[in-house]
């Protein structure tokens, strides 16, 4: 139970602050800076009591730091206080505890507020000056550089904090947006349906009953007229409605399309756009949606471009959907993305084909049809 239990907090910490999730993924790269952790164990390598001991104290050290990654706010002292336990017997056997203290320093500043951080950063001074004196470290380098390493790493933290909360209200804002555009959508839907079915509908009802008083009456002739009214007024609403499903596939593909450039943009990649869709098959823009997200992922994850071209030419009942960037070049092994891309296009009758001479150039061609109503089916 508590098993599971765990499980479930740790997965929604990871949607809650996914910036997070990725760093505790990459939370050994600045592991790096306990090269000033082994520096003075360097040059005490002939007491080896000394550095073992020191090297031993890693392995708490480290297991303190992980668990502090994984902690929420109300739960970071138990780690922080494993670490500054660590930090401080470390300093017994070797000034390099100093790299101790600045991690311990680093996540006081982040999960903690200013107020609390000042003064955690003061009694970690204090707490290096009463070590330093017992221990009897000369000139009182160790204080000193303790104290001033702490306090600045500390304040990466407050500045790392201050940073993730305006993620988590972009993120907030975004959301918001984002179901406001969805109820307005919906409103927008409901009121098409209700302004091209409204009426239509009432006109069915009442020609049906009208056709039935007339058979009633044996008025054959003004009941056939009536009913084939009504069938035109039904077949006028299947197209109507077979229409306004086209127009929404259509307004579908153009959101994944603004939805790709904002991505994009938010990864600093500049995006220029020419040409406008044309009309396409409901096949069409489902799948060419597919594609270009396909694409566009593959550019964010492989290149380094600072520039793109998305760009629609229409030639010969033809279109040319390209994607271009302007990012240095290597030879391409198409992976499962690729190869999926070109699966999709197949079906469609299409082509698929890239080039490398200038930048990546993806080109997706795909053969335009007069009445893209006949793939539909209402």
């Amino acid at each position: 139970m508590s098993n599971t239990s765990a499980t479930n907090s740790s997965t929604t910490n990871s949607a809650i602050h996914p910036e997070r999730a990725y760093k505790q993924k990459t939370a050994w790269v600045y592991l790096l800076n306990l090269i000033f952790y082994f520096i003075p164990i360097w040059f005490m390598k002939d007491d080896w009591v000394q550095v073992a001991v020191s090297l031993f104290l890693i392995m708490p050290f480290l297991y303190g730091y992980f668990w502090a990654y994984k902690s929420s706010a109300s739960q970071a002292k138990y780690p922080l206080a494993l670490m500054l336990m660590t930090a401080s017997i470390a300093t017994v056997f070797t000034t390099g505890s100093i790299s101790f203290f600045s991690f311990a320093g680093f996540f006081i500043g982040f999960f903690y507020s200013l107020r609390t951080a000042i003064i955690s950063f003061i009694l970690i001074s204090g707490w290096l000056w009463l070590l330093d004196y017992m221990i009897g470290y000369e000139a009182y380098y160790f204080p000193l550089y303790g104290m001033l390493i702490t306090f600045v790493v500390g304040l990466f933290g407050v500045v790392e904090h201050n940073n993730e909360r305006i993620r988590r209200q972009q993120r907030q804002s975004n959301d918001e947006i984002a179901n406001l555009a969805t109820a307005l959508e919906r409103e927008r839907i409901a009121r098409d349906l209700h302004d091209i079915m409204g009426h239509n509908l009432s006109s069915i009802a009442l020609k049906a009953q009208l056709a039935e008083k007339l058979v009633e009456a044996g008025e054959l002739i003004l009941a056939k007229q009536h009913l084939q009214e009504l069938a035109d007024i039904a077949r006028n609403s299947l197209s109507e409605i077979r229409q306004t499903v086209s127009n929404y596939k259509h307004k579908g593909l153009e959101e994944t399309v603004n939805q790709l450039c904002s991505l994009l943009r938010h990864k600093g990649i500049e995006v220029h756009i020419d040409g406008q869709l044309p009309e396409l098959t409901p096949l069409q823009e489902s799948q060419l949606g597919l594609m270009l997200t396909e694409l566009v992922n593959n550019m964010v994850k492989h290149s380094h471009a600072s520039q793109c071209l998305l760009q629609y030419q229409i030639t010969d009942n033809q279109l040319d959907c390209s994607l271009s960037d302007n990012s240095s070049t290597k030879a391409i092994e198409e992976g499962n993305g690729l190869k999926g891309i070109r699966e999709r296009v197949e079906l469609l009758d299409g082509k698929f084909t890239y080039d490398t001479e200038d930048g990546y150039r993806f080109t997706i061609s795909l053969p335009l049809q007069s009445s893209p109503e006949k793939d539909m089916e209402v």
